[in-house]
């Protein structure tokens, strides 16, 4: 089978972690049969380096035209350091996930048992962990207006905006996911305290009754954040609103012991948009040193979306195998670190062993 993927390295070490996915997904076609074409788009600091735009109009016309989207990170230091700049390359992916209705980022954690050491927290509470965090991508304070200073600058102001729709369109996805894990949902909010909130509730507290197959609990983001840490195998599916939702899946990245596994799905009315939840990470620009596993397990995602369930499990495999046998970049092993390239190199060396194997 063909599919036209658009690849979006992005900035800072975003590149080099898509070039791993790349290796791994031509495994892929050159071992179940598929042929992978991409078409290259600038975004980010990249993107107004090269066209004043950080989402440039050609690029969304090549995202508009594949069957998903592979994307690298956003980010520059330059940007960052310069709080009189107009144009950011963070607009550029608020833009994106606007123009292509990337309504729900769905992150999945999942701890790997040769790995639970490196986590900060105590190895017996991280062991089994095993959830996903579904957040709302397109409105809420991100995004609502108005938005805005005084004219004497000593206010400043944002407004949290929801409609009916919008919640429902991510609960019904939330509980689809619910249905096929383990059939608990966590419903996030601040019911407590903001209106938007108690909208969330509203609707969560109807569809709760057109999904009897799953429990649906609610818990307000304050109590989650906490018992995130304290007991994370609790959580099956959680899902919350846009700024909740960044706020946790951050702090979820830290059960597994590195930002570099975890990957993310942000999935959208014309396509869908795959990347690995980690920034740009500046500072290891062209030294080949990432970890590619959480762009590489963003791939196995996108693969999944296409309904090559069989494929994307096989680069899951590999990259267990990988971490088992500790063939992995300095940021989980130290003592003899392996560059990005070489763990790209090796799980597209597996995938296609095991394909052999197989067959």
């Amino acid at each position: 089978m063909n599919f036209k993927i658009a690849k979006l390295p992005g900035d800072g070490i975003g590149p080099e972690i898509v070039e791993q996915a790349v290796k791994v997904m031509d495994a892929i076609g050159e071992a179940f049969g598929h042929q992978f074409a991409y078409t290259f788009g600038v975004v980010g600091a990249a993107a107004i380096d090269a066209t004043g735009d950080p989402y440039p109009e050609a690029t969304h016309a090549i995202c508009m035209e594949a069957d998903a989207v592979l994307f690298g990170a956003i980010g520059d230091p330059k940007y960052d350091n310069d709080p009189k700049a107009k144009v950011r390359p963070e607009q550029g992916l608020l833009r994106m996930r606007k123009q292509l209705g990337l309504y729900a980022n769905i992150r999945p954690v999942t701890t790997f048992p040769s790995l639970t050491h490196k986590s900060p927290l105590r190895q017996d509470i991280v062991e089994g962990a095993d959830f996903v965090v579904i957040r709302e991508l397109t409105g809420g304070i991100y995004f609502g207006q108005p938005r805005g200073r005084t004219e004497d600058g000593n206010t400043a102001f944002d407004t949290c905006v929801y409609s009916v729709h919008e919640i429902e369109r991510i609960l019904k996805l939330a509980y689809e996911y619910a249905a096929k894990r383990r059939g608990q949902l966590t419903v996030v909010d601040k019911a407590n305290v903001l209106a938007t909130s108690r909208l969330w509730r509203e609707v969560a507290q109807r569809m709760e009754k057109e999904n009897p197959a799953v429990q649906t609990d609610y818990m307000f983001v304050d109590n989650a954040a906490m018992q995130l840490i304290q007991w994370p195998k609790k959580f099956d599916v959680m899902v919350t609103e846009n700024m909740f939702g960044d706020i946790l899946t951050d702090e979820a990245s830290v059960i597994t012991g590195s930002l570099g596994l975890l990957p993310s799905a942000s999935v959208g009315i014309h396509t869908s948009v795959f990347e690995p939840i980690h920034g740009s990470y500046p500072q290891a620009t062209g030294k080949n040193i990432a970890n590619p596993i959480a762009t590489v397990l963003s791939s196995a995602m996108l693969l999944d979306s296409l309904d090559l369930t069989v494929e994307a499990e096989a680069i899951r495999m590999a990259v267990d195998q990988i971490i088992d046998d500790n063939f992995l970049t300095e940021d989980l092993n130290k003592d003899n670190p392996k560059s990005t390239s070489e763990v790209g190199d090796r799980l597209a060396e597996i995938i296609k062993i095991n394909a052999k194997v197989t067959v």
